[in-house]
């Protein structure tokens, strides 16, 4: 067993693992984080195939764009996670099945695939990972896959649009269309208000105490005094 076959097996078994993770993790951050750790190790292994191409656009793209984008989404949502997990365990013997399932499918493919596979001097010259070849096979080659791949994606945007758009009543929103047809006079109302002079009034009130108190102590001053 070569090193290469040991990086390969080591990568692999991290994105399983790490692929578990995000479906059992209680935190939808934390499953975020294991989503990454399989987009990396997906990205070695196409490093282990010659993919440079491929490796540095899941590294760039999926971890550095989408899935930075869907921890700002989840860690700005309220989710209440103890009852998303509510009957979690319960879809276990059904998700065990149809895993098996894809996992025997995959494997039957491969095993087909690789049976009768001889890789040719022309073929192993033309270095499939590089970025000009993949281009030439995704738009003359793959096209009409490349094609409905990307119109696929369209509805999911314009799914996520809608969904984002429902109205519920727990939800704090404004409405766009009348941020933009508000006027001066509907956000701004100016009021006139009759200035106020303070030290005057403090002035006027520090009189009006010395007055009192004048008041106040002159009947005793002129009271006569009692002769003995």
């Amino acid at each position: 067993m070569t090193f290469t076959d040991i990086l390969f097996y080591v990568f692999a078994a991290v994105m399983v693992l790490a692929g578990l993770r995000v479906i059992t993790a209680r935190n939808p951050v934390h499953a975020a984080l294991f989503l990454v750790l399989a987009f990396f190790n997906a990205a070695g292994i196409w490093l282990l195939l010659k993919a440079e191409f491929l490796a540095i656009v899941l590294v760039l793209v999926y971890v550095g764009a989408v899935m930075v984008l869907f921890l700002f989404v989840v860690m700005m949502l309220d989710i209440n996670i103890d009852r998303m997990r509510e009957g979690f365990w319960g879809f276990l013997p059904l998700a065990s099945g149809v895993g098996a399932l894809i996992v025997l499918e995959m494997g039957a493919v491969l095993w087909h695939g690789y049976s009768n596979f001889q890789q040719t001097p022309e073929a192993a010259a033309l270095n499939i990972g590089g970025t000009k070849e993949l281009g030439l096979q995704i738009y003359t080659r793959y096209i009409y896959g490349f094609e409905i791949a990307a119109v696929v994606l369209l509805v999911a945007i314009i799914a996520a649009v809608a969904l984002t758009l429902r109205r519920r009543k727990d939800s704090k929103a404004i409405d766009p269309g009348a941020a933009v047809r508000v006027k001066r006079n509907d956000r701004l109302k100016i009021i006139k208000v009759a200035t106020v002079n303070q030290p005057a009034i403090d002035a006027a009130n520090v009189a009006k105490a010395a007055a009192a108190a004048a008041a106040a102590a002159g009947p005793a001053a002129t009271e006569p005094k009692e002769s003995k």
